[in-house]
């Protein structure tokens, strides 16, 4: 399968699975307030973050993988190489990862301020983290291989339909009066069926893959500085919750997981591109040095552009979507004015880097950066945890936006100085444009009425003004850029032509 369609395959499977997943993630959240409360779903919230927290047993070899398969795509001697070293490094993590999951069981009630009872938190505990230690066993080396060949849209497909069999399980099981300790065993049993066939998928498509071949370690040698990266991403992505739910409790969690949620759908939409064009980026890479420039200019400002769109989208539309949602919900108020600004504000500021995180990680800079990370995640818990006692939601989510601004612009600078070699005002500039477009929606947005109070008239509201801020930013983008904007036309066109 050529560029071209891998490309197409995983852009539409992409978009049909966050709408489906966005959709389930919206429904699933209100059933859980309307049935059990803020307190079990700011429980819920917390534990899935915090699993993916445990999952960092994963995270630096995984990326050390696909970085290292890139070089040996087609040679199945030395994918099977290193897809054997990852496998050894799987199985003697796997023991860790389950003992992470029992000790978090154990001490994470402990902490929190909660009226739950003790029991319930453990189960729902355990109920989660088995079926990631399902998952971490059996499936995860593969997906890695099918993730540098380009065949993302194989685990999205599969993770849509397990996510659409869970959510439709849970809400059936709610509606009919299940407890929660009963809904959370949902997300084990679908993993039992995820691991089956991905099992029947790799020994019906891959059998020549050979896990008992020597391994070569060597290739996965960066995966400890590649740990790093994953801390401090996930460090800004998580940490927020986890503090949380310590200090100020489940209820407080709660509001900021719904504001987390809605706002995580448009940037689940953006993933879909990032997934789609990654494998290429990759490979690129070290096959063609000036191809892999281009690629990374049309993603760069493809993104930038497109990330300041939606969320200036969500920004005026999060507040009104929030009455209707938690219409009947009294044990703790969710609108709160400020706190729309803040999110996007992280949301955004991480996006502006997600260009230059992709070259790094392309290029396998991993040690070269670790320090950098390690900054990062310093001053983010430290700005949290001075301002959570004093400023509460808002000290956490400050204490994001501090780390982001300093990261950011050093990764900015860092991939234009040592990947690129050329200046960063590229990347500034195109910054600077989205910036000034999203000033002047939040001026506009000033002077229009109301945005409907059913959510028919929030969707028919919502569809004018979405294709008026998009071709705001779209016509400041390829006035400001008109080389790279006639690229990206020649470049989607072409790829949806070719078979």
């Amino acid at each position: 399968m050529d560029t071209a369609k891998k490309f197409r395959n995983n852009l539409m499977t992409g978009i049909l699975s966050q709408l489906i997943t966005a959709l389930l993630a919206v429904i699933v959240p209100k059933m859980v307030l309307s049935s059990f409360g803020s307190e079990v779903n700011g429980l819920i919230s917390s534990v899935t973050q915090i699993y993916t927290y445990i999952a960092l047993l994963e995270a630096g070899v995984g990326s050390a993988t696909v970085q290292a398969l890139y070089k040996v795509i087609g040679n199945h001697r030395e994918e099977n190489e290193i897809m054997a070293a990852t496998n050894r490094y799987y199985h003697r993590t796997g023991i860790l990862y389950l003992l992470a999951i029992l000790v978090f069981a154990v001490v994470y009630p402990l902490v929190i301020q909660t009226e739950i009872p003790l029991t319930t938190i453990v189960l729902v505990i355990l109920f989660n983290g088995l079926g990631s230690v399902i998952n971490y066993f059996f499936q995860g080396k593969y997906f890695l291989l099918l993730q540098a060949e380009g065949k993302n849209y194989v685990q999205t497909t599969l993770n849509m339909v397990t996510n659409i069999i869970k959510n439709l399980a849970t809400i059936g099981m709610i509606y009919i009066g299940c407890d929660v300790v009963l809904v959370q065993m949902i997300s084990m049993l679908v993993s039992l069926i995820q691991m089956l066939y991905v099992t029947w998928y790799i020994r019906r498509y891959y059998s020549w893959i050979d896990l008992s071949v020597t391994p070569n370690r060597k290739a996965i040698a960066q995966s400890k500085n590649v740990l790093v990266h994953q801390v401090s991403l996930l460090i800004f992505s998580n940490t927020d919750m986890i503090v949380l739910s310590v200090f100020c409790g489940l209820k407080v969690t709660s509001v900021y997981s719904l504001y987390s949620l809605l706002l995580s759908v448009f940037g689940k939409l953006l993933t879909v591109f990032v997934s789609s064009i990654t494998f290429s980026l990759g490979q690129s890479y070290f096959n063609d040095k000036e191809q892999f420039v281009r690629r990374y200019d049309l993603y760069e400002w493809f993104y930038i552009t497109v990330s300041f769109a939606l969320y200036s989208v969500a920004n005026f539309f999060i507040l009104p979507f929030l009455r209707i949602y938690t219409a009947g919900v009294s044990d703790i108020n969710y609108i709160d004015p400020c706190l729309p600004l803040l999110f996007i504000a992280t949301s955004l500021l991480a996006n502006v880097r997600s260009a230059s995180s992709q070259a790094i990680n392309v290029a396998g800079h991993f040690k070269r950066t670790q320090y950098r990370s390690i900054a990062e995640s310093v001053i983010n818990l430290a700005v949290s945890l001075v301002l959570v006692n004093v400023m509460g939601i808002y000290g956490v989510l400050l204490g994001t936006i501090a780390a982001l601004l300093y990261r950011s612009n050093d990764m900015i600078l860092y991939t234009a100085k040592h990947i690129l070699n050329r200046s960063a005002w590229i990347t500034y500039k195109r910054w600077g444009v989205a910036l000034a477009c999203f000033l002047l929606v939040l001026f506009v947005n000033q002077f229009l009425p109301p945005n409907g109070d059913t959510y028919l008239s929030l969707v028919l509201y919502s569809i004018p003004y979405a294709v008026g801020v998009f071709t705001l930013f779209g016509i400041a983008a390829t006035l400001t850029e008109r080389p790279t904007a006639k690229l990206l036309l020649t470049h989607f066109t072409a790829r949806f032509k070719r078979s």
